[in-house]
């Protein structure tokens, strides 16, 4: 049979987990390396070979819509399909029923992986499923292989019976949409594509492929992570005005009517976006993303940190290991920490992010006084306002008033 041409990418969901940087925009379209992640998903796949695509929307469909449009400058044809409830995975792929033919991909919109893996996903006999191996594997759904098939399935498990997770990419052929009209209401309320799964395993015929790629985007920290895994990629492009007595170290992408000042430090890799104002003497250190429009002033250091558009950190502020929203601005003197004194791991919210290097996460349109310090694993809601001299530590709803 030939390789599909065709993909339904799940594209409906808010994203809670990413909360508040989902409060204006759908998972789907948090940015990364400057690009929401569901057009590095949707790249991957045209690069496999897929020309086709069927975008599964909801939660900010508008945002979704007006960026990705027919698809035609990414080389591709776009159509899109409504989910106006949440309900589940099996729900969101049935709205999508009459929109494919033959055999066609389906994935989350909301992970990375390259077309590589993706042209073995699409050799394979359909049904099939990719999977990952997991350092915490009781957080996904457990796969069980036996060779090539899977064998077992279990969702969340305290005790998994493997290391192997469900990644959430698939091979199908239309035949799945009659299993799911069968399909009934799970214990979550939610009409689970687990459910379909296990058919196809009793049946002895659900292939999986291990995939090395993969990466789950499911918490802000994991920003950063894939932030990590895209920058091996990165090259050096200078598209923007650099003054002299500006270094430059390592692969660094500075975007078109952007102007780094002299003194500016730049160690790559590191990207700039569009139209933003650099410096003088700001000291940018490896995997940096800053967004367009934004401003880097003098004296300020960011390290390790994605700042989206439209945020201005001018005067004399660190920013450590932290992802900051769009619209925001920070006070002279206002820093970020990332490192607790006993160097233990950093959690946020009461979730361990598995690093002992962590910041804040802070939503869009926060103001900050001056000279405000922000503790490790913070979370700061969109809309907050920070008086002059405040310590911020734990988590703030959107449009909290902090004051000293």
């Amino acid at each position: 049979m030939a390789q599909p041409t065709e993909c339904i990418l799940l594209a409906a969901g808010e994203g809670k987990r990413m909360r508040p940087l989902t409060k204006n925009r759908p998972k789907v379209m948090i940015p990364l390396g400057n690009r929401p992640m569901l057009e590095h998903l949707i790249l991957a796949a045209r690069d496999a070979g897929i020309r086709r695509f069927v975008l599964v929307v909801g939660y900010g469909e508008k945002i979704v819509r007006e960026y990705f449009g027919d698809g035609n400058r990414f080389g591709v044809v776009i159509d899109y399909v409504v989910q106006r409830k949440q309900l589940g995975t099996a729900d969101a792929l049935r709205s999508a029923e009459g929109l494919v033919s033959g055999n066609f991909l389906m994935m989350n919109g909301d992970m990375i992986l390259n077309s590589a893996e993706l042209i073995e996903l699409c050799r394979m006999p359909a049904p099939a499923v990719a999977v990952s191996k997991a350092e915490h594997p009781e957080n996904y759904g457990v796969v069980v292989l036996k060779e090539n098939l899977v064998v077992d399935l279990e969702e969340k498990s305290r005790s998994p019976k493997s290391s192997m997770i469900n990644a959430g990419a698939y091979l199908f052929s239309t035949e799945i949409f009659d299993r799911l009209r069968k399909i009934s209401l799970s214990g979550r309320g939610e009409y689970e594509l687990t459910d379909a799964l296990t058919g196809y395993i009793e049946e002895g015929i659900l292939s999986g492929l291990p995939l090395h790629s993969w990466m789950d985007v499911g918490f802000p920290w994991d920003i950063l992570a894939a932030h990590e895994a895209l920058f091996s990629r990165l090259e050096t492009s200078i598209d923007g005005i650099v003054e002299e007595g500006v270094v430059l170290k390592g692969p660094v992408a500075i975007g078109e009517g952007t102007v780094v000042r002299s003194g500016c430090y730049i160690e790559g890799p590191c990207i700039i976006g569009k139209n933003c104002i650099i410096g003088p003497h700001a000291y940018i250190r490896p995997i940096t993303t800053i967004g367009d429009s934004c401003h880097i002033g003098h004296a300020v250091e960011v390290k390790n940190s994605v700042i989206f558009s439209g945020t201005k950190i001018p005067h004399f502020n660190y920013i450590g290991d932290s992802v900051i929203g769009s619209g925001c601005n920070f006070g002279a003197g206002t820093k970020i920490a990332n490192l607790r004194h006993d160097h233990g791991m950093i959690s946020v919210g009461g979730k361990m992010t598995g690093r002992k290097k962590f910041g804040a996460v802070v939503g869009d349109d926060v103001l900050f006084g001056i000279n405000c310090s922000v503790n490790t694993g913070s979370v700061i809601g969109s809309g907050c306002r920070i008086a002059p001299h405040s310590f911020v530590d734990g988590a703030y709803d959107d449009d909290t008033v902090v004051s000293r």
